[in-house]
Formats: C-alpha cells, sequence, structure tokens
C-alpha cells in the first residue's frame, strides 16, 4: 500500500510537463539536478537553526539589548488566587462581566478587584521586552544575510534581467551549488520558524504566520521536486528584501530610538508595497502564470505551484492593509509604538488601566476624585 501511495504521489504527470520523466532529470554529462532527496537535510538543519538562535540570542542578542539599554517595563503581579487562576487557564483569559460577578462571589473578592486580577495575570503572559528584542535581532540577522547571499545568487544570471530566462531549456535546467545551499538554507530555516512559533511573540496575526510558513514550505519544495528553481530563487530573495527592515525596526522601536525606528518603518513600508504588490504580482507571478504556457501545456504542477503564490499574495494583501493602516497614524501623528512612533498593528497591546494608576496614588496622596487627588482640608487649593 506504502509503495502505491508512494507511485502515485510521484507521478510524473503531476510534477512535470507532458512527455517527460523523471528519467530525463537524472545526473549525466556533468549536469546535475535537484533531487527529493537533498531536502531530508533540512529537518536536522532546522534544530541546528534553533540551537544557533539560542547561542546568537544568549551571546550577542542579550548583550546587545544591554547596550542599546532595551528597559523592561515593571509589570504589577497577579496576588495567587486558585479560583481565579482556574478559571483563566480552563475557561478564558478575558472573563465576562457576569463571569466577573460571578468569580467576585466565588473568590471573595470585589467585582474591581477581580477584574484587575485579569488585567496584571494576561501582562505576566505576555513577552518581555527583551525576549522581543532578542527574537526581532535574530530575524534581522538572518534576513539580511539571506538577501544579500540570494543577491549573490541571482544578479550574475540572465533570468534576473530577463524574465523569460527562468523557463528558457526547462525543466533541463542543471543545478548550481549556490542555488542548492540557498534553497537548503531558506527552507531549514522556514522549518525552524513553524517548529519555534508556539513559542515565539504571539500576535494577532498569529494564524497568517503559520499559514504563511506552511505555505513557503510548501512552495520551496514544490519548486524543488519540479525544478522550479531559478522562480524560486527570484521569489526568495524579493521577500527578504523587506524583512530585516521590518525587525530592525522593530529593535529600535524596543531600544526607545523612535526617529530611527519610524525612518526605517517608512522605508520598509516602501519597499514592502512596491515588492510585494507590484514586481511580485506583475512581474514574478506573470513570469510564473504566462510563460510556462508558451513552452508546454499547463499540468497539474503548474496550477498547484500558482495557487500557492496565490494564497502567498493574499496574505502581501492582509499584511500590507496592516501596514497601511500605521502608516495612516504615523502621518496624522497617531502612532502609539511610543510617543511619535508607529504602533504594530499585529502586536498584542500591554494592558494599562486608571483603576490601578488611582489605586497607587491613593496609596500615596489619599483618595481620588476624576483621577485627581482630593485637596486635604489642611491644605489650601494653590497647593
Amino acid at each position: 500500500m506504502f509503495q502505491t501511495l508512494y507511485s502515485y504521489f510521484w507521478w510524473e504527470r503531476l510534477w512535470l510537463p507532458a512527455n517527460l520523466t523523471w528519467a530525463d532529470l537524472e545526473d549525466r554529462d556533468g549536469r546535475v539536478y535537484a533531487k527529493a532527496s537533498d531536502l531530508y537535510v533540512t529537518l536536522p538543519l532546522a534544530f541546528l537553526f534553533l540551537v544557533v538562535r539560542h547561542l546568537f540570542e544568549t551571546y550577542v542578542a542579550t548583550p546587545l539589548a544591554g547596550l542599546l539599554n532595551v528597559k523592561e517595563k515593571i509589570r504589577l503581579k497577579a496576588t495567587p488566587n486558585a479560583v481565579l487562576e482556574k478559571f483563566y487557564a480552563a475557561t478564558t483569559k478575558h472573563p465576562k462581566q457576569t463571569d466577573v460577578e460571578m468569580l467576585s462571589k466565588k473568590s471573595g473578592c470585589t467585582v474591581r478587584q477581580v477584574e484587575r486580577w485579569f488585567r496584571r495575570r494576561r501582562n505576566q503572559d505576555r513577552p518581555s521586552l527583551l525576549k522581543k528584542f532578542r527574537e526581532a535581532s535574530w530575524r534581522f540577522t538572518f534576513y539580511l544575510l539571506a538577501f544579500i547571499a540570494g543577491m549573490a545568487v541571482i544578479v550574475d544570471k540572465p533570468w534576473f534581467y530577463d524574465l523569460r530566462e527562468v523557463w528558457k531549456g526547462y525543466p533541463i535546467q542543471s543545478m548550481l551549488p549556490s542555488q542548492y545551499w540557498y534553497y537548503i538554507i531558506e527552507l531549514s530555516f522556514y522549518w525552524s520558524l513553524l517548529f519555534s512559533i508556539a513559542s515565539d511573540v504571539k500576535r494577532k496575526d498569529f494564524k497568517e504566520q503559520i499559514i504563511h510558513h506552511v505555505a513557503t514550505i510548501i512552495l520551496i519544495s514544490f519548486s524543488w521536486f519540479a525544478n522550479y528553481i531559478r522562480a524560486g530563487t527570484l521569489i526568495m530573495a524579493l521577500h527578504d528584501s523587506a524583512d530585516y527592515l521590518l525587525e530592525s525596526a522593530k529593535m529600535f522601536n524596543y531600544a526607545g530610538w523612535r526617529n530611527t525606528c519610524n525612518n526605517i518603518f517608512i522605508v520598509f513600508a516602501a519597499v514592502f508595497i512596491i515588492t510585494r504588490l507590484v514586481i511580485l504580482p506583475f512581474w514574478i507571478m506573470h513570469c510564473t502564470v504566462v510563460y510556462p504556457l508558451e513552452l508546454y501545456p499547463a499540468f497539474f504542477g503548474y496550477y498547484f505551484f500558482n495557487f500557492m503564490m496565490v494564497v502567498l499574495q493574499s496574505l502581501h494583501v492582509f499584511w500590507a492593509y496592516l501596514i497601511i493602516r500605521m502608516a495612516q497614524k504615523f502621518i496624522t501623528g497617531k502612532a502609539s509604538w511610543g510617543p511619535g512612533v508607529v504602533e504594530d498593528e499585529r502586536s498584542d497591546r500591554e494592558e494599562t488601566d486608571d483603576t490601578e494608576e488611582e489605586d497607587e496614588a491613593a496609596a500615596k496622596n489619599g483618595p481620588l476624585s476624576n483621577g485627581h487627588p482630593v485637596l486635604n482640608n489642611n491644605h489650601r487649593k494653590t497647593d
């Protein structure tokens, strides 16, 4: 049964144009072709990436955070409460008003104390500023090096300047050593992102991130199997061109370098929109949709590859919407990553509450009225 499934999976008509077989892509006469077995090494390399990431974050990113004076915000801890903790872990982190009233009776706390407890408990679970900085530093380093490497791999190739060259002689196109390592490293990295996504900083687009990583892994793998390597290298380099800018903007944001963060964000937004909403759909996707049909009839692999490209492009449109929202806030002066700093629309905000500030102020200054200390009778109103 396994052999039957294996035969169906690798049926030439799924992966290759008509009248071509896997025998046509066997190494001969000094020509080397991509093989599915080459990608097995990406799984152990993904775990190696996780080890390298841990070492990088410990011995490079953490000292760098100290040099840039990345400061942690002091968070008030929720007092231990078995009833509230059980509800928080088993039911929901965001109780409705009826739940709050019910928990108030069960725990012996006031409604206000229950609400405060949940706010503090949620803040405790949010990633620290140092964790965010370390993660951004790691991704910035990889994306920057990957972009430089990708450009080195493709900048001297004729298909970088003439997209019709992508399909010249397809699929009998020999693989270069630089293409091999570019693919292996990129695919290994995206496997590592997928493996670590549960422990990484979670944002509002968590599900979209999973879809992106899975779609990217499928696209890279399929382009390798079907020898779409020339198109694949162009797509990977195009994606890396904006990602390192976003991660560097995050780093400077966490370090409090607001003007630098703003300026990098403007550059990132421009590069993202140009590469993902202009070059990718109107040049690269045009290349993968139109030009192949001039050489051979459409087959399953052709439709599958371009379908996955549409999935990625849909995610780009979604993220472009968030970026434009951030840009609007920046232009109108309503940015809130900090005073004058654009807020990451994907981030889960740190919760603050006026009642907590009032409680702390009351402990120091006495009761409050409309958020301000009530004047003591022993002091003049002008004091």
